[in-house]
């Protein structure tokens, strides 16, 4: 049976049926009057229900059906609250016929039973009124007037088309390159500007990529429309992996002078995406040091202005994107559509060249409209027709920012009706910002947008919900697995500027960046049911957050503050995340997160702040993800009471251990802990065999070999398994012994736990895709065992002993990801035809008494996009680059090359833990 989900339109009205359905149920049959007050309002309610789901599927409303639309929302989410609070009163929803006679004793005495039916009566009164203003002012009739836009189908695409669906950008690349690669001593900066939509950030990333391995220092940085310098800054020093020195930086002009005493020997490449105004590239320019070592700079931006501004007034170096041909048009149109190298069948051609007229060679509007319509099951000319005919006649002639949001509502206006929400959710986010899938798809659990139906897992559905959002090209994917997968994405500013808006329409988000938008808020005539503050806001703004907002059900804060806004009134709160920047100054105060009964996700990001925490949480009955980063001594012992924690996630600097009794969480499905933890955690955490997701860090004591071998022996569930030591010289013989392996696990890493050889069980884990082992000695038969598994798609390898075994062709044939670290000279590698078909990414080590050579064949890694070596100490990197260089001169691919400094335990990290 479906759950009922929360919707941007309809607001609470799917969950309040619900839970009206749950209090006439026999559970509640003491309570006399309850249940009749329920069934009536739950029939009222239903009615509405069928008419807000033919309202949603409009585009333009009727002003009295907005207007009625609107006013049920609301009254939905107060209703909920309402009904909320009674089950609160009463035990929750899940309290025994037992506890419920005693409960109606103690309200019979408090008369809080007489209060209930009052509030009901209240509701109902609500209920009729909504009714009576729809018969009034015959809302039905003004929905079956209206033009209905109707609803797709969903289909899941399984492979997102990446950078080989790019068309038309081999020669403004092959242009700018030419221009970066010149012989320029000096700081050389190059702007790219061009309306949005043209591709700008699409085009600098190829250009980054593709030279990026010439310059010491590479930094992509995102600036947005209203920066917030201090952290944009402190977030490039943590980059740079410089968080020591930020947290001794106290102001902006400390940390450029850091940035800059850092880039001052290197020579880099820095690209500043989407620049507004000539005040923000002021302060930027003065991070780049002027060195006369070919250092460059590229610079995005919509405004020539600050095009100019920023090129020092040198119009040779400013870049003017243009619309894309027609043939590329065509081009990235059909492949999107039909998959590369198909054409458009005959009896489409005609409107496919009027659709692309009116896209106006915009890529950004082009791959929307493809996205919609290949999100089709089958291929309708009526369809495509009416698609042409809801695009606006102007964009191909005069392309603006109203009509290209008009491209993009159109997409949006075909979403099914579950993923609207979904989408509009994103507008918590701040502009530029890299929202991680597993955050996203958890917050969407958590305020119950997500679906669950035949028994169907609700992150598998909610990762299906974030698919078809990127498939539908309304996101853009962001960041990749070790194994592939689409870890996070972005929101291209146009369509973050409609989601924003779609949030004012439908009270669905409320974004303040200042002390003015909340005041805005104050006198707004809906509550505010969800709110963002973003970077810019400061202690002034969080101090008027009072008592009016007590309805809210998501609080976000992003940037930096030492004040921490009254959670105590936040009721109903579902979702709490604050995201503050690298400063030890800031202090987060949640130690009124006890109240908040309602929670069911908190995340906070806020290393090295001390995060003041409650010392109980167990009436926090509906939490299920609690992600805690900073500065945090100890954990609320009764933690290990709450019934539906499913994630936890503890990056804690002072934490010495786990929870005591985190055995009897019982429905932890992921656990993270990357502080040292004792073999007593260890054999705790053994006795989770709900956990499908384990990463923790440990140090090497008596005992602990064994305890991890009984652990990963009785997690038969896992899928992702990251136990990491700290030392590397500890063998851990037992692991030989293990003779029933979660056969489901995806990923093992083993970091720092040093093996004689490879386990022969791992030759029987045919679904591992990600490997990270530390072994002595590599045997040709171990090399088999792990070259013969079929979903291997990343390893990291380091082996002790000289004298490396031989790789035959026919293995590793879906390996994408190649990490070996040898003491053996890498002259003695080969890499014969026909192995590692699909590697991309190739490290190797280069150690001291290196001869000079390179390893032979790898001309012959037909897919190789990257190289990447480290350089030990004493070992010259000039002549290491000239070397490597080489190989990439004559590879077919030319993949880019990094020479970087020698591994350590510290320095490396091989999986995103």
């Amino acid at each position: 049976m479906s759950a009922p989900v929360v919707s941007a339109t309809m607001g609470a009205m799917n969950p309040l049926i619900g839970k009206l359905a749950t209090l006439m149920g026999e559970e509640y049959k003491k309570l006399t009057g309850v249940r009749r007050q329920a069934s009536f309002l739950k029939d009222e309610l239903s009615t509405m229900k069928a008419l807000l789901e033919k309202l949603e599927l409009m585009n333009e409303l009727d002003p009295l059906a907005k207007n009625w639309r609107d006013h049920v929302r609301e009254m939905s989410y107060d209703m909920e609250n309402c009904i909320d609070d009674f089950m609160q009163d009463l035990g929750g929803v899940d309290a025994k016929t037992g506890f419920i006679k005693k409960t109606v004793k103690r309200l019979k005495m408090l008369r809080k039973r007489h209060r209930i039916a009052d509030r009901m009566e209240e509701l109902k009164a609500l209920a009729l009124q909504a009714n009576e203003r729809r018969m009034r002012y015959k809302i039905d009739d003004c929905a079956n007037s209206t033009t209905r836009v109707v609803p797709i189908d969903t289909r899941m695409v399984a492979i997102y088309k990446q950078a080989a669906g790019l068309v038309g950008i081999d020669g403004p690349k092959k242009e700018l390159v030419s221009w970066l690669t010149d012989t320029q001593e000096k700081v050389k900066v190059v702007a790219i500007v061009g309306f949005g939509g043209l591709g700008k950030t699409t085009l600098a990333k190829q250009v980054y990529d593709t030279i990026g391995g010439q310059f010491s220092c590479t930094i992509f940085l995102s600036v947005s429309q209203r920066p917030y310098m201090s952290s944009l800054l402190g977030g490039l020093l943590s980059k740079l992996g410089m968080k020591e020195e930020l947290t001794h930086a106290h102001d902006v002009q400390d940390i450029i002078g850091r940035l800059r005493e850092y880039l001052t020997p290197k020579r880099y490449l820095i690209v500043v995406d989407d620049l507004w105004d000539q005040s923000t590239w002021n302060i930027m320019s003065c991070i780049f040091p002027e060195v006369r070592n070919g250092s460059r700079v590229i610079v995005t931006t919509r405004v020539e202005d600050v095009a100019i501004w920023a090129c020092h007034n040198d119009h040779e170096c400013v870049y003017r994107m243009e619309p894309l041909k027609e043939q590329d048009s065509r081009m990235l149109f059909c492949n999107r559509v039909f998959g590369s190298g198909n054409v458009c069948p005959p009896d489409l051609k005609e409107v496919s060249v009027e659709i692309l007229k009116k896209c106006g060679g915009l890529p950004l509007a082009i791959i929307t409209i493809a996205s919609l319509l290949a999100s089709h099951q089958t291929r309708s000319k009526d369809k495509w027709e009416s698609i042409r005919n809801s695009l606006g006649a102007k964009i191909a002639t005069n392309p603006t920012l109203e009509e290209m949001r008009s491209i993009l509502n159109l997409s949006y206006m075909h979403l099914p009706l579950h993923l609207r929400p979904c989408l509009l959710y994103l507008g918590m986010y701040p502009e530029d910002e890299m929202v991680m899938r597993h955050d996203l798809v958890l917050q969407w659990i958590a305020e119950g947008l997500v679906n669950c139906s035949h028994g169907s897992d609700l992150e598998d559905i909610g990762k299906s919900y974030f698919n078809e959002l990127i498939n539908r090209s309304l996101i853009q994917p962001a960041g990749t697995s070790e194994s592939g997968e689409v870890e996070g994405c972005r929101v291209h500013d146009i369509m973050l500027d409609l989601i924003v808006s779609k949030c004012v329409d439908q009270n669905f988000i409320n974004v303040a960046y200042n002390c003015e938008d909340v005041a805005k808020m104050h006198a707004c005539e809906y509550k505010v049911r969800r709110l963002s503050l973003k970077s810019s806001t400061n202690d002034a703004t969080l101090r008027i957050v009072d008592t009016s907002m007590s309805q809210v059900r998501s609080f976000a804060q992003f940037g930096e503050s030492k004040y921490t806004p009254p959670l105590s009134l936040f009721k109903y709160l579902r979702v709490l995340v604050f995201i503050f920047p690298f400063k030890r100054s800031t202090i987060v105060d949640l130690t009124a997160i006890g109240q908040l009964f309602q929670l069911r996700y908190l995340k906070v990001s806020a290393f090295p702040c001390f995060i003041d925490l409650p010392t109980e949480i167990r009436g926090l009955v509906h939490l299920e993800t609690l992600e805690i980063s900073g500065n945090s001594p100890s954990i609320p012992s009764d933690i290990v009471c709450l019934p539906r924690l499913s994630r936890l996630i503890l990056q804690c600097l002072s934490l010495t251990r786990l929870p005591q009794g985190i055995a009897n969480i019982k429905s932890l499905r992921a656990l993270h802990c990357m502080e040292n933890i004792s073999l007593e955690d260890i054999n705790a955490v053994g006795e989770l065999t709900s956990l499908r997701e384990l990463r923790l860090s440990t140090k090497v004591v008596a005992g602990e070999v064994d305890a991890l071998v009984s652990l990963i022996g009785k997690l038969h569930d896992l899928k992702y398994l990251a136990v990491r030591a700290e030392s590397s010289k500890h063998h851990c013989d037992p692991m030989y012994s293990l003779s029933n392996p979660p056969l489901h696990i995806e990923e093992l890493d083993l970091f720092g736990w040093t093996l004689k050889r490879v386990p022969t069980w791992i030759g029987d884990l045919h679904i591992l895709r990600i490997l990270v082992l530390w072994v002595d000695n590599l045997s040709n038969d171990e090399v088999h065992v792990v070259g013969k598994l079929p979903c291997l798609v990343h390893l990291d390898l380091w082996v002790s002993a000289e004298g490396g075994a031989a790789i035959c062709t026919g293995l590793f044939q879906v390996l994408k990801v190649l990490r070996l670290f040898s003491h053996d000279d890498v002259a003695h590698m080969q890499f014969q035809i026909g192995l590692m078909p699909s590697l991309r990414q190739l490290t190797l080590e280069v150690n001291n008494g290196w001869g000079g050579a390179v390893p032979r064949g790898m001309e012959h890694l037909l897919a190789l996009d990257h190289i990447s070596v480290f350089a030990r100490d004493g070992v010259n990197h000039h002549d290491v680059e000239s070397a490597f260089r080489s190989v990439v001169d004559v590879h077919p691919r030319r993949p880019s090359l990094e020479i970087i400094p020698p591994p350590s335990l510290d320095s490396i990290n091989l999986v995103k833990l």
